[in-house]
């Protein structure tokens, strides 16, 4: 066996996936699952699936192309890039839109190909990344209302990815406002209200989601259980679906602090130090290569993160509750953006179980 392994749950995640739906069912909010996270891994995508989402969604057309066996639309989650038109036509039933020129592209190479392909104009409702500003839409769909070869399925909106904002009832409550003036002036009935992703969940709990709002975009709930607003695990689901497993190579006791003048280390940072004394150190071979290094703990007891370098993790072991030796496994808990980072690396072994949970 050879590590870093990342341990991936079936049936841990099948049942992160069932419990959700059937939370939101009952509010009448169907899920999307993201699948990015994963890099759209068909037997991961196939379990999901089975648990009862009605489409997949990923960033990337790449691992939409590996989940087109699966009979469930795909809906492409970035916005199209001019580029990729011809493959996004061809491989994706729906996308998320937020340019007119790039939507009257994606109309003729529908018609080139005599496709029909289905899109939903994500507004910015205040995180400020992608999306229409709300006195842009009306315009937006007057202009694109005509286009041969696309079909308006509704509205989207994004909550927390790049601003942090937390999505709130008088927020959805205005992206109905607009469904409702876009209908009242178009001959239009837009059938899908997006309400964004894993962070608009705490308002189904709490019974704030507006009526109206139909969609809901998950996968961090799915992957790891927990919830964005405040990251804590969801009741009855499990956090550790997917499970990261490093392998010591060195354990040496060394001065807390470089000995020697000091200038920039490999990824053009200087770094500081504490002055701790001699320390007992660990070395695990994993490093900013394979993962996101911010975005993970060790769950040992008393081992902590000091630094790392492009091949290796540096630990502080000083404090360990037990003895460890060289080619001893550790498991680092990841958050999101170590998982998918860890996915897309090709150094890091993917070891798939179906355990009975």
């Amino acid at each position: 066996m050879i590590y870093p392994i990342l341990e991936i749950n079936l049936n841990k995640i099948h049942h992160n996936t069932r419990v959700l739906v059937e939370q939101c069912r009952k509010q009448g909010v169907e899920i999307t699952a993201v699948t990015k996270s994963f890099c759209g891994n068909p037997e991961i995508a196939q379990v999901i699936a089975n648990a009862g989402v009605t489409a997949l969604a990923d960033s990337r057309i790449q691992n939409i192309k590996k989940m087109l066996h699966i009979p469930l639309p795909k809906l492409l989650l970035r916005i199209p890039m001019l580029s990729e038109i011809d493959e996004l036509i061809e491989y994706v039933d729906i996308s998320i839109n937020s340019e007119v020129e790039t939507i009257k592209k994606i109309s003729e190479a529908a018609c080139k190909k005599g496709k029909m392909h289905r899109i939903l104009l994500i507004i910015d409702l205040g995180d400020l990344r992608e999306g229409f500003m709300e006195e842009q839409i009306i315009s937006a769909v007057g202009e694109i209302i005509d286009l041969e070869g696309i079909h308006l399925e509704g509205l989207a909106v994004n909550f927390g990815c790049y601003g942090g904002i937390i999505p709130e009832k008088h927020s959805l409550e205005k992206l109905i406002s607009i469904k409702n003036e876009i209908e009242a002036l178009y001959p239009i009935d837009l059938h899908i209200l997006s309400g964004g992703n894993s962070n608009s969940l705490h308002l189904i709990w709490e019974n704030k989601l507006p009526k109206g709002i139909n969609q809901l975009r998950l996968g961090q709930s799915i992957i790891f259980g927990k919830e964005d607003v405040y990251n804590k695990t969801i009741e009855g689901l499990y956090a550790d679906a997917f499970k990261l497993f490093v392998e010591i190579v060195e354990i040496k006791d060394k001065p807390s602090v470089p000995i020697g003048k000091r200038g920039i280390d490999a990824f053009g940072k200087l770094p500081t130090f504490e002055e701790r004394g001699i320390r007992k150190r660990a070395i695990v071979a994993i490093g900013r290569q394979d993962i996101m290094l911010n975005g993970i703990v060790p769950k040992e007891i008393g081992v902590t993160v000091i630094g790392a370098s492009s091949d290796h993790l540096i630990l502080d072991i000083t404090e360990a509750t037990r003895q460890l030796k060289i080619g001893d496994v550790l498991e680092l808990e990841m958050n999101y953006g170590a998982l998918l980072t860890a996915m897309t690396s090709e150094y890091v072994y993917k070891k798939i179980i179906s355990q009975s949970i």
